[in-house]
């Protein structure tokens, strides 16, 4: 029975680590400084980035769909997979790119979190006419929109016309789809194998929602769509087989009286994956909020029962269906606040696996204390030898790479537009911004080879340094936070003088205001990797083995 046992507990965790990614986004209303937010945590195993300029076609050109965006092997300027073709536009809008890429030069946002379906909808490549992921589309999108609600048509009509073909894992996917006024929650569901193109059907079921301008939602790998009015286009969107497909399949039963609810009909019912990430947003924005009028669920840890996360069977076990689409948060939420929660590892709560009953040592009084190697991040390894169970935490340590988008309205789109980047794991990376309006990122930006370590590579330099501050996390996670602090601060205290520079030279010369964040930014990236490299060597000297 052991076995079986074990294979079991893998294809849970498997199951876990398919569908990492979490999207926190805010209306304009919502947030501390009225811009738009976005934002979205482990990226895909591609962290290049790069910017794709601007570019015009002749009439009659073809734009590839390609297969493998996410693949840090593939060229960096080509992937070498193409399914298919659209026609090509005459002019297409300069991005930044990468495994899911995030912002166009006109302060277009897009972030991305694959979800759960029902496995009648799964399918895989080959296995129909589907042709187009969700990667490629937002891609197309950020190249030929200007505004939110524009690319959430052409989204949707892309995975209609072209087939939705999930590429991380079997998953569905969710977008948040935002400019400098307003932001979409997208969500699409595949439509299983066998799909035709000429069949004339739909390939795919997708619908969107309007984030209230004073509210923010969180999307934790699963759908958070409920009740849609399509009649309302000011709020919802949707395809015309939004509902059709769950009554042909049997999911909806237009009879019952009750009513159609998207995110019971065809996301499967929720694990804890996404209901303890829901939990955490909604307690750390919207606490006193009594959902049905009963108070959140606590789960925060107490000196009086440490142990409380091994009672599971005595925790209160809610439906997703408590959480609401989206919230009003009960203090305008800034951008250090979403970088605050990306970076969380549920620290004092029943998540966190640093709190696990399991790193308790002898203090050498009679008691018992939390080790110093307690690390919120064990490895498989680790994780087994300890007997610890594996829970999400919003931080990985295998997060590839994530952002937060700043849509500023009342700005030109080269200036307004920031996104702000951390590579490998955000609780050890510094955050760094790149203007919509730069026209290159530095080479440490657009360097990583996962089979092969580079000093050369900013993501390889953070990633050695989250490695070392495993030897000791407690205190060197101390010692991390030491050295990015300043230097994320003086960041946010550089940027109004040069916003103010950069505003006032593009009124004279756009050019010029785009060299001078250009080289800002850059000058930034460049000073990663040696700053890291610095920590690197103060922590292996610090923790060293060599030491008792």
């Amino acid at each position: 029975m052991k076995q079986p046992l074990l294979l079991l507990c893998a294809m849970l965790v498997a199951s876990a680590t398919l569908r990492p990614c979490t999207v926190i986004a805010a209306g304009k209303k919502a947030t501390k400084d009225g811009s738009v937010i976005l934002s979205h945590t482990d990226c895909g195993p591609d962290s290049r980035i790069r910017v794709v300029p601007a570019m015009r076609f002749k009439p009659g050109d073809q734009a590839a769909i390609y297969w493998g965006l996410q693949d840090p092997s593939q060229p960096l300027d080509h992937p070498r997979e193409v399914l298919g073709h659209i026609p090509q536009v005459t002019q297409t809008y300069g991005y930044f790119q990468s495994a899911y890429s995030h912002m166009n030069e006109h302060q277009l946002g897009i972030a991305e979190s694959t979800t759960s379906q029902r496995p009648e909808l799964i399918v895989t490549k080959g296995a129909g006419d589907q042709i187009m992921t969700i990667e490629q589309a937002q891609i197309f999108a950020l190249q030929r929109c200007r505004k939110a609600k524009d690319a959430v048509r052409l989204v949707g009509e892309l995975l209609e016309t072209h087939g939705f073909l999930p590429s991380a894992g079997d998953g569905s996917e969710a977008l948040v789809i935002g400019d400098t006024e307003e932001a979409w929650v997208f969500e699409v569901f595949a439509v299983g194998p066998g799909w035709k193109k000429a069949g004339g059907k739909p390939g795919a079921i997708w619908a969107a929602q309007r984030i209230p301008d004073d509210e923010a939602v969180l999307i934790p790998n699963w759908s958070i769509i409920k009740a849609i009015d399509p009649a309302d286009s000011t709020r919802f969107l949707v395809s015309k087989n939004y509902k059709q497909e769950a009554i042909d399949r049997g999911w909806f039963d237009p009879a019952s009286g009750r009513p159609f609810i998207w995110q019971e009909a065809y996301a499967p019912l929720p694990d804890e994956v996404a209901t303890g990430r829901s939990w955490l947003f909604a307690t750390t924005f919207a606490p006193s909020m009594r959902p049905g009028g009963h108070p959140w669920p606590n789960r925060r840890l107490g000196p009086e029962d440490p142990a409380k996360g091994l009672n599971a069977y005595f925790q209160t076990v809610e439906p997703l269906s408590i959480y609401p689409f989206s919230l009003k948060p009960e203090k305008k939420i800034s951008v250090q606040d979403v970088i605050a929660f990306q970076r969380s590892t549920m620290e004092g709560t029943i998540y966190d696996m640093a709190s696990d009953p399991a790193w308790r040592v002898p203090d050498g009084k009679g008691g018992l204390v939390q080790s110093p190697l307690a690390t919120p991040f064990p490895g498989r390894d680790l994780r087994a030898l300890l007997r610890i169970t594996y829970r999400r935490p919003v931080a990985r340590h295998r997060g590839f790479y994530g952002m937060v988008c700043q849509l500023r309205g009342w700005l030109p789109d080269a200036i307004g537009g920031l996104y702000w980047v951390y590579l490998d794991n955000p609780a050890i990376s510094p955050y760094v911004p790149m203007y919509a309006g730069v026209t290159a990122t530095a080479p440490s930006y657009q360097t990583y080879d996962p089979e092969a370590y580079s000093d050369a590579s900013a993501r390889w330099t953070i990633d050695f340094v989250d490695n070392l501050a495993n030897l000791r996390y407690q205190e060197a996670i101390r010692d991390v936070r030491a050295a990015r602090a300043p230097f994320e601060q003086a960041i946010f205290d550089r940027l109004p003088a040069l916003e103010a520079e950069a505003l006032a030279l593009h009124k004279k010369d756009p050019e010029a205001a785009k060299r001078l964040l250009t080289d800002y930014c850059v000058g930034l990236q460049n000073a990663v990797p040696a700053f890291y490299i610095r920590l690197r060597e103060k922590l292996i000297t610090k923790y060293t083995n060599n030491r008792e």
